[in-house]
Parts: C-alpha cells; sequence; structure tokens
C-alpha cells in the first residue's frame, strides 16, 4: 500500500490506497473551511498551524496499516509554502522511519488522476483543469508528458468565484453559493462581458469579468444595497459569462485536437451548470466525457494516492534530503505540466 500526504492549501489529508487494485484502503480529510470563513479566504499562517494539529491526528488513525506499507507519497507542488512544508515534514518522517521509498506529486496531476481513483487510468486524454488557483486545458499522453493547451493569464475560475461572492458580501468559499444562488436567478438580467470573445488568443481570462461584476454592484447601490434577487441574477449572469467563455475556448481545442476523452476535474468542476454544458460540447464534437465524484474534485490525498500508485511502478523515488516545497511559476501554454 502507498499512503499519500495532501497539505497545498486549507484542507489536511491523508490517504492509503492498495497498489494492486487501486483500491482506497482509508481516506480521511479535515476541512478548514470554517476557520477561514470569517476572514473571506484562506490565511495560509493559521491554515499552517491547523495542519500541524489534523495530520497527526490523522495519521494515528493510520497505524494499523504500517507493516503493510511500501511507499509514502506527498504533495510538494504548487501550493502555499506553509501549509506544503507540513505535509513534506511528515511524509520524510513516515520514510526514515519505516525505511519506505518517498514520492513527490505535483499537485495538479494528482487532480487529473482524481478520475481514476479505485479506477484503471484512461489515456490520451484532454482535460479540463479548474481549481481555485488554475484554469487550464491539458493534454495527457502519459504519466510523464502532460501538456498545456491553454492556460489563464490572470485570475482563475475558482479564485473568480470566490472574488464575486466576496464582493457581493457573501460567504467563502464562493463558489458552491454563487451556484446555488445562481438556480433562483435570471441569467440574462446583466449583460456580462464573455472574456477574450473577440480574440483568437487560446486562453482564460476573468480579470475583466470580475471587475464588470464590481461595477454592476455599484450600479446596484453597493452589496448592503442589493436584494436577494440582485444577488441570484448577478450570480446567474456571472457563471452564464463564465460558462460560455470556457466553452468558446474549449471548441478551439477540440477543433484541433483528435483525442475522443475529455475530462473536468479541480474544485471548480464541481459546479452541475458548467458541468451540463460540458456535456452538451462533447456530444456535439463526439467526445467522451469524464468526471470524478464531487467527493473528489476539491483537494483531497485520495488523487495523490492514485498518482502515486502509477508513479511507484515507474520507481519515480526521491530521497528525504532532496525533497522540498517547490515553488513554480504559472506555466504558459505549449510547456509541460
Amino acid at each position: 500500500m502507498i499512503l499519500s500526504i495532501e497539505s497545498s492549501c486549507d484542507d489536511s489529508s491523508i490517504a492509503i490506497t492498495k497498489i494492486e487494485n487501486n483500491k482506497l484502503i482509508f481516506h480521511k480529510k479535515i476541512s478548514q473551511e470554517k476557520e477561514h470563513a470569517c476572514y473571506g479566504g484562506v490565511v495560509p499562517e493559521l491554515a499552517s498551524r491547523l495542519h500541524a494539529i489534523d495530520l497527526p491526528n490523522i495519521l494515528e488513525e493510520c497505524k494499523p496499516y504500517f507493516s503493510d506499507l511500501k511507499a509514502v507519497a506527498v504533495t510538494n507542488q504548487p501550493g502555499l509554502g506553509v501549509t506544503l512544508i507540513e505535509g513534506i515534514a511528515m511524509a520524510k518522517t513516515v520514510a526514515v522511519t519505516l525505511d519506505i521509498p518517498l514520492l513527490a506529486v505535483h499537485h495538479l496531476k494528482g487532480h487529473i488522476y482524481s478520475l481514476f481513483i479505485e479506477k484503471k487510468q484512461i489515456l490520451p486524454l484532454l482535460v479540463l483543469l479548474i481549481s481555485g488557483g488554475h484554469t487550464q486545458i491539458i493534454r495527457v499522453e502519459s504519466l510523464d508528458k502532460m501538456t498545456i493547451l491553454a492556460t489563464s493569464i490572470d485570475d482563475s475560475v475558482g479564485e473568480s468565484f470566490d472574488k464575486t461572492a466576496k464582493m457581493m458580501g457573501l460567504g467563502y468559499p464562493g463558489g458552491p453559493i454563487i451556484e446555488q444562488l445562481a438556480q433562483k436567478g435570471d441569467e440574462n438580467r446583466f449583460a456580462l462581458p464573455i472574456p477574450l470573445q473577440n480574440s483568437p488568443l487560446i486562453a482564460f481570462s476573468l480579470s475583466g469579468l470580475k471587475n464588470a461584476v464590481r461595477l454592476t454592484i455599484e450600479r446596484l447601490g453597493g452589496s448592503d444595497a442589493m436584494k436577494e434577487q440582485d444577488r441570484c441574477d448577478l450570480s446567474a449572469s456571472f457563471q452564464k459569462a463564465v460558462k460560455l467563455h470556457l466553452i468558446q475556448k474549449s471548441k478551439k481545442i477540440f477543433e484541433k485536437e483528435s483525442i475522443k476523452d475529455f475530462a473536468i476535474v479541480g474544485g471548480a468542476s464541481a459546479n452541475l451548470y458548467i458541468r451540463e454544458a460540458y456535456e452538451i460540447l462533447c456530444k456535439k464534437y463526439k467526445k467522451r466525457l469524464h468526471t470524478a465524484p464531487l467527493k473528489y474534485c476539491s483537494d483531497n490525498a485520495a488523487m495523490i494516492g492514485r498518482y502515486a500508485i502509477e508513479a511507484y511502478k515507474k520507481k519515480l523515488f526521491v530521497e528525504p534530503y532532496e525533497i522540498d516545497v517547490v515553488y513554480t511559476k504559472k506555466r504558459q501554454s505549449g510547456t509541460e505540466l
């Protein structure tokens, strides 16, 4: 079995996965959403302190499996440095104490492998990754060959949902709140711009849309003056603009790429409105749509463990003294993930 640890942001999670059949033997996640909600977003130092409390408590529950462990895997990039280091320190300790190999896992590759938890991998694959920090379309040919076809030049989908919710005086995280309000709203009430609509650039950009939301809120008298229906209608209009932007740029890639399997992963992929739009798009282009179960869309150790199984088979081990937090800049289109 492989023990995997995830601490890239505000979720403390550990999983144990069986190498032979990909079966998830143990999985536990402790969310910090309530602790960060009053600040309107994640406070890195607070998240780090909570990881230092929660991760050892979860690890204690894993002790009965220690004798069966063949490796330990941990997220080491990208993420918050002060939270990643908590998981890395634990992984090093487990690896040295039990004398087992160590695997370093790229968080975004983990999200891709959330599709294959307790399943066989399906490759090649086109993947739309929409999370709190990233919006990308990636061509996945193998475990170690993943090419970014399109990426965000500013805000990510998840980030824009959170900021829109904050501007309207709503809670955190913003994605689920916006989606819920949008169900009761008129998506055609506010004519928000579709980002890069007339641009040939195959990329994502949501900062302009976010600014349009801000101006709309100001015209309504500010967040305190907004009525409940205003919030519902603006949420629906914003969500529609995001959907149309994603679909428009995805179409351009679908027309170029012959790969028949397409997937949506990441925390924002839990948005059912966006999922439904891609179901329609995939039918039009005769592509098979794959999505991760909703419980594995947000950050979790099960996805890190699933990637780790394939890395273990290829013996992609690192020495404990070699692994550290990797501070990565956002990669551009055409580069390897």
